[in-house]
């Protein structure tokens, strides 16, 4: 078992999924006539993911997803994108408490964390601006605001309590405020959660990104999540980082830093260090 895996003990229902799982993969293989390898380590926190070969031969990977709410459109969102700078869904399906997904094994598979951060930064962008568009007709992708909301109030929850970095209450409520408001804007289809180890080496393309989170929203929000991977360089310069970010995907280095600032208030509690960053960043 990955070990990752083993903390979904905590959450409601894990123990079960944990417990169903060896079942559910022997199962998808069968209906999928897989060979399915030892699973990829030390792996993800919420999904069994291991390499696997079809009766043709062919080079597959095996995603058995513990259900959560942020992912939850991920086969539709692979399906939209169809392999254009994603890796392709070959197969996806619902099962009673899991979700599977068959995909394209991206060879040699090295993550883009392995290369220097300015090249990290311009990959994650080029990705985005080739992965940001107006979603299909009748999709079934939630607005940014319905993620976005209920993280903004679990940090007032928190804040509350006591439980977040030192923050002037003034400068987190105005992150919140911004959250909320900022979530509400934008048309385009997201990822959510694209940083360098969701990138991956690939033979079809040089570089695609797996497990989205699709969102409908603002664009720069999307790029967020790469700079909160980069922790040197938000401790030393984060608007300079920013505004690299902001330029390299055409986006409005404002509204990139508002969402920095933002973000690095509600990730606080799990990362104090932002908190100090969040000063530095806070709208003037």
């Amino acid at each position: 078992m990955p070990p990752k895996l083993l903390g979904l003990t905590n959450q409601p229902g894990g123990r079960k999924w944990l417990d169903r799982l060896p079942a559910t993969v022997e199962a998808l293989a069968r209906q999928w006539s897989l060979e399915v390898g030892e699973p990829f380590l030390p792996g993800g926190n919420t999904a069994w993911v291991a390499p696997a070969r079809t009766r043709q031969g062919g080079e597959v990977v095996l995603k058995v997803a513990w259900p959560h709410y942020e992912a939850e459109h991920e086969i539709e969102g692979l399906k939209t994108w169809s392999g254009d700078g994603t890796v392709l869904l070959l197969a996806g399906e619902r099962l009673r408490g899991s979700v599977a997904l068959l995909l394209e094994r991206c060879q040699p598979g090295n993550t883009l964390a392995e290369v220097p951060m300015e090249l990290q930064d311009e990959v994650i962008a080029g990705l985005l601006r080739r992965l940001w568009r107006e979603p299909p007709p009748g999709h079934p992708f939630r607005p940014l605001s319905q993620m976005c909301g209920p993280w903004a109030s679990s940090y007032e929850a928190k804040a509350a309590e006591g439980k977040v970095p030192p923050i002037d209450p003034g400068l987190a409520s105005e992150a919140m405020a911004l959250m909320r408001s900022l979530s509400l804007d934008g048309s385009s289809l997201l990822l959510t959660d694209l940083h360098a180890g969701n990138v991956l080496v690939a033979e079809r393309e040089p570089w695609l990104a797996i497990d989205p989170k699709p969102y409908v929203g603002d664009p720069a929000y999307d790029v967020v999540q790469h700079m909160l991977n980069c922790e040197e360089r938000l401790r030393d310069n984060p608007v300079g980082l920013a505004r690299r970010m902001a330029a390299l995907a055409g986006l409005d280095e404002g509204r990139v830093l508002l969402w920095l600032f933002a973000r690095c208030v509600e990730e606080s509690p799990n990362s104090p260090y932002l908190a100090g960053v969040a000063r530095a960043l806070a709208p003037r």
